[in-house]
Parts: C-alpha cells; structure tokens; sequence
C-alpha cells in the first residue's frame, strides 16, 4: 500500500516516522528530524529537508551513517541479514547472482576501500534511472572512488545515500518519473550515434556533419514529428527546428496576427569521448514539454520553436557556435573555406549533407526578434556546485564573460648542473610563478575563475633551464568589467614577472566574448517554476559557455541548470543526471510555459 503527501503531512509524529522507516539505513533520526518541517509541499521538498538535517549533522554522525550501510555483495548479503531495501537494490543490480570470480574481486575492492578510508563503499546501485547498474558499471565505479581524497568520497557517500534514499522514497509513494524516465531514455538512444574511430571504443563523439551527427538529425526529426510538432526540418547550416503552432490552428497564422514564438533548444554535437547531456537536455526537456501539449490537445497563445543546433562545440572546424550563430546572422564566410583534418572543407562537407552551402541560404536563417518572446536553454550544469550542495536545480544569472589567449614565455637554456638560480632565466618558471598569482588573485575575486590548461616546455630535457615555455590563459568572470580587471591584473603580474626574470613574452588573444546576464524578467520566471516544485532556489553564474550568449545578443534570455552526478563532471563519459533531476526539469519548463501563457492572455 502506497503512502501519500497528504497522509505524511497529518499523521502523528510516530506514525509519520513509520511511514518513513527505512529510507536511510538503520538511520531514522534523519526523517525523524526532517519531519519536524512539515508539512511538505512536494516529495521533492520532503528530500531536500532531509538532506539539509543530514548536512547539519556533526561529522561522527555522518560517517556513522555511511558505516551503517552494508558492504556490496558483502557478508551480509552472503549471510542474507541485509534489510529489504538493501536486499531489493543488490538485487536488481545483480549482485546477489555474482559468480565467484565477480564476487572475490568485489570483495578484495571492499577490503581496499575500507582500508583507505574507515568505512564501506556506498552507491545508488539502481543508478541514475533506478533499475539498476550492471556490475561492470558497479566494478568500474569503485575502482574510480578509490582514488578519491577522504573528504571527497565522504561526501561522495552521503550523495549516493541521499539518492538512495530518494529511490525509497519514490517506491514508498508509488511514484515513478514516468517523464523523466522517458527523456533519460531518449539521451541512451540518440548516444548509439557516434564518430568512427570512437564508436568502436564505445565512446560518443559526434562532430559537425559526419555521418554519425546527420544520423542524429534525422533521429530528432522523428521523434518531433513523434512529439506532436506542426512543422519539423534541417535548415541551411544543419540545425533541426520543430515549431508548435499557437492557439487552435492547423496552419501557420497569417502575418501580422501578433503572436510571438518562444525560441528554445540547445547543441546535439560533442565534444570527442565526451557525455550524452551536455545540450542534449535543452532540446529533449521541451520536446516532452510539447509531447505532453500535444496529447492534451493544448495550444498556448504563442508558438514554440525547439531547435537543435548543429555546432557549438567547434571540434571539426573552428567555428564554434556555428548553429545558434547563424540565428543571429552571425555565420563567418570564410568558414566554408575551413578544412578539417581530412582536408574537406566546410563547404564540402554542407554539400555532402544535402545543404546549399551558399551564404543566401545560410543568412535568412536570422531571426526576426520582433517575433519572439525570448529564448531560455535548459543545460546540465557541467560543474559541481549543485551536486555537491545536493540541489536538483540551478537558476542562471549570467553566463560568464571570456577572454583566452595563447602565450610564450621566452628565457635562455642553459645547463642545469652549472647554472646557479640566481643566474638563471628559466621560462617554465616564470610561468609557474604566473599560475599561483592567477590562482590567488582569481580566488579572491567571487565567481572569477583563471586557468592554464596547457603548458609545453619545447625540447625540454631533465638536465636543461627551460629556455621557451608555451601556456594557454583562460580567464572568466561573471561581468565585462570584472573580467576586465582581472585580466589587467594577471597581465601585469605576467609582465612584471617576465621584467624580473628577463623574459621576454609573446601573447596572442584568440577569443573574447562578452557577459551574457540573464534578462531580468525571464530569470524570475524560472525562479518561481522552481519555487513551484517545492525546490530550493539557487542562483549562479555559468562558467561554461551556451547557445544562449549567442541569442542574447538578439533577444532576452535565461537558463535552467540540471544537476549533473558524478561530481558534476561534463565533457567526459562519467556525465549523467537522473531521471527524478529531468522530472523536476520538464515541470519547471512546464511552469513556465504556464507563467507565459497566463501573461499572453492578459
């Protein structure tokens, strides 16, 4: 028999903590003082005020919960003490039927893990969508953990107890992400797609009209025809756009009615060996949006036009932000010119997909934004803020400004053994004197974030001073002008390192973009559809680039972020999200297609 909000929420104290029992391993003080918030407004409010009682909590109490929980295919499971939870999650992930060779080396990698760090492993082993992982998947997972810092997989454990807990939680309440299931579902399939070369290696990569990127296309255009959209196709640069008309229509509105689009969407390319959400979300998030408009037989008094744009990761040509660029007439004409590693020139390439490849055809892709309500992107956060504070959703309040350059630090090889330091001009040190500056002087600025990611001593040798040192310099911050400082600052600091050293320096800007701050009135929209689900709100920054800087400098915009596991991780195969987190993401694109609606008809 299922539980219900309503009957949580009246119950007596003891019978509510009853109703509760077993959501965290022989650990009922947590429900036990969550409870005292009641009453809840959603489940997922009721998670959240667990995991803020769990958080609070001293860190003997949390590593006694972690030490509570059952080691994997461990004694207990041999011995069958496990509770029922922990029987039915084992269980559906298969370790209950190890063979013994699996199971001798699950319990040599328990034996391991404890002795690193005190307590036993813990994961959600019925996995992002709740049917469990594979034991390859589970081997795999350990293996990685254990190079973990202490602190780290701590916290690493009590997310994995958390999300545990929600799967209880969901199973005690009958309630299944039906939606979420769906679209997690969509991602598994649209990832059979990938690159030869890595779709023998069972990695995803999917670049600017291969094969492997057209096949997604045509892929997206099925499932929005699928979805219930009135007008599906692949424009001139490979974009696929869906548009779901307004009101009770069966044809385009003729012109000067008035009514607006909502323009959404985001990527479908990847970056190489990289996720299968990074953009993907923000185009299947609305998708389902539409597919549930269209089952209800709903229009809205707008139309909704969902695109896939067809380049933003800029991995075959450099042309990053080709497709949402051409939407702002922002398509460089020497980019037909490009070659890729094959020597086949974008152009080429435009004309192999069946495209004009003509700069006529490719221009009156620039939308109108007289027509246009605005543009929202839905994204996987790609960090690990909103994972580490446990928070399903992120409101974004800008998309950082940017600016990268590539770099030369200049000095004189000399012997290592008979050149004293003081007599020295070793390039690899000036740079490294650099790094800790742009470090600190990045940490102490909220939301900036300064990196060298590349650093190549040419024709270095271990008994060599490094007489030329190669860096990279990417610098972010949440405005213009604060990126602005700190660029002046770490600029200085390099030129006044190079005058003390006696290095020269040669520097090259190869990209700068402007702040992106989400249009006020469109990031309250999003705040009050996360409120609506019960969810705490967050605001920040976006550290990564999106489609929607491109947009925003056509129309008003804002995004959503999703939180992603595994530490947030993105650009890598480890990127996932569960199928609850994109639940919670199509009620809140829903909410705000309300809000919208609401505010066209008055």
């Amino acid at each position: 028999m299922t539980t219900t909000l309503n009957q949580l929420n009246s119950a007596s104290p003891a019978e509510a903590l009853r109703l509760l029992d077993g959501l965290y391993e022989h650990s009922p003080w947590i429900a036990e003082q969550a409870l005292a918030q009641r009453p809840f407004a959603s489940l997922a409010a009721l998670k959240h005020a667990m995991v803020t009682v769990l958080a609070k909590a001293p860190t003997d109490a949390q590593i006694a919960l972690i030490r509570a929980h059952p080691e994997l295919a461990g004694k207990a499971m041999e011995s069958r003490s496990l509770t029922a939870e922990s029987t039915n999650e084992q269980q559906k992930a298969g370790l209950t039927n190890c063979t013994p060779e699996e199971l001798a080396h699950i319990q040599r990698l328990n034996a391991q893990y404890i002795a690193k760090f005190g307590f036993p492993f813990v994961l959600a082993v019925r996995g992002p969508r709740g049917t469990g992982l594979s034991k390859r998947e589970i081997i795999a997972t350990v293996e990685r953990r254990l190079g973990n810092p202490m602190d780290f997989e701590r916290g690493e454990c009590l997310r994995n107890i958390h999300r545990i807990a929600e799967i209880r939680l969901n199973d005690k309440f009958g309630f299944t992400p039906a939606i979420g299931n769906e679209v997690w579902d969509w991602h598994e399939d649209l990832a059979r797609h990938s690159d030869p070369g890595f779709a023998e290696q069972g990695q995803l990569t999917v670049t600017y009209l291969t094969d492997a990127h057209r096949a997604c296309a045509a892929d997206l255009v099925a499932r929005m025809q699928s979805c219930g959209f009135d007008e599906v196709g692949i424009d001139a640069v490979g974009n696929v756009v869906g548009v779901y008309r307004a009101g009770a229509h069966p044809s385009p509105l003729p012109e000067g009615e008035g009514v607006k689009t909502l323009l959404t969407g985001s990527h479908f390319d990847t970056v190489r060996n990289g996720g299968k959400y990074d953009g993907r979300l923000g185009i299947f998030v609305p998708m389902a949006c539409v597919k549930q408009l269209h089952a209800a037989g709903q229009r809205l008094p707008f139309a909704i036009e969902v695109v896939g744009f067809a380049e933003e990761e800029g991995q075959r040509y450099k042309a990053t932000f080709l497709g949402s660029g051409a939407l702002t007439g922002h398509f460089n004409p020497v980019w037909l010119d490009q070659q890729d590693s094959d020597g086949v020139t974008m152009r080429d390439a435009m004309r192999h997909a069946g495209l004009p490849a003509t700069l006529e055809a490719i221009g009156a892709l620039k939308r109108d934004p007289s027509k246009y309500l605005g543009f929202v992107e839905v994204h996987i956060e790609q960090g690990p803020v909103l994972n580490e504070m446990d928070l399903p959703l992120g409101v974004v309040t800008s998309i950082n400004a940017s600016v990268r350059y590539l770099c030369e630090a200049i000095g004189m090889a000399s012997h290592a053994g008979t050149t004293p330091m003081n007599r020295r001009r070793d390039a690899a040190s000036a740079v490294a004197e650099l790094a800790l500056y742009a470090e600190q002087r990045a940490s102490a600025d909220g939301d900036s974030v300064a990196t060298i990611g590349m650093l190549q001593v040419p024709g270095g040798s271990i008994n060599v001073v490094p007489g030329r040192c190669k860096f990279s310099l990417d610098l972010r911050a949440p405005s213009n002008a604060q990126r602005d400082a700190l660029e002046r600052d770490v600029l200085d600091q390099l030129r006044a390192i190079g005058e003390r050293r006696g290095i020269g320096l040669m520097l090259e800007e190869t990209m700068r973009a402007s702040a992106a701050p989400s249009a006020p009135a469109w990031q309250e929209r999003w705040e009050r559809a996360v409120h609506a689900l019960g969810v705490p709100l967050h605001r920040m920054p976006s550290g990564a680039g999106h489609d929607a800087m491109k947009l925003h400098e056509l129309m008003p915009q804002a995004m959503l972020f999703v939180r992603g596991l595994n530490s947030g991780i993105s650009h890598n195969p480890l990127e996932s999200t569960t199928s609850d987190d994109i639940e919670l993401c199509v009620n809140a694109f829903s909410h705000l297609l309300e809000q919208l609606a609401i505010e066209q008809k008055n």
